[in-house]
């Protein structure tokens, strides 16, 4: 066994340690986007019918008149942060555990083990399909959520500017 043999093969061997930690990962990506699609239904239900508490317009007031419009742009940021974070890394991880299985999968191939290819890539194909599914979702909140905390950032600027000139 030649010396690039023995990299080759612990480098795969390291690989296929970080298959169930990455699974894991794009599960909890998928149940925190399920999570959050249900708290976004609700808010956009009471947005609708006017009912919802405003999240900004409480933060501000519950941090008196000295906050800044830089404060609560740095607090909307971090309000959002977990959806940006999910939407940008859940397709990562999905391209990580479909990379994983296709070494063992091309091996199998090779080996004319049609069972086990079919194994690997039903598991490589369903961790990116997830994936895929978690970031959609979480980029979808993200976007709306953005824009209506931006609407009441800009709600609350001009009820001070009124406020200011009255």
């Amino acid at each position: 066994m030649s010396f690039f043999s023995s990299i080759e093969n612990l480098l795969y061997d390291v690989s296929r340690l970080f298959l169930a930690p990455v699974m894991l990962l794009i599960a909890a990506a998928l149940t925190y986007a399920l999570v959050m699609l249900g708290g976004f239904a609700v808010e956009a239900w009471q947005r609708r019918k006017s009912t919802h508490p405003r999240e900004l317009l409480v933060h501000a007031q519950s941090q008196g008149s000295e906050v800044v419009g830089d404060d609560l742009e740095l607090w909307i940021l971090q309000r959002l942060e977990w959806l940006r974070i999910v939407s940008r890394t859940a397709p990562m991880l999905g391209l990580i555990a479909t990379m994983i299985p296709m070494g063992p999968a091309l091996l199998a191939l090779g080996g004319g083990n049609a069972a086990e290819v079919g194994r690997n890539m039903v598991a490589a194909f369903s961790a990116v399909i997830l994936a895929l599914l978690a970031a959609s979702i979480c980029f979808f909140i993200l976007t709306i959520r953005r824009r209506w905390l931006l609407q009441d950032l800009r709600e609350l600027e001009r009820g001070r500017q009124a406020a200011g000139a009255a």
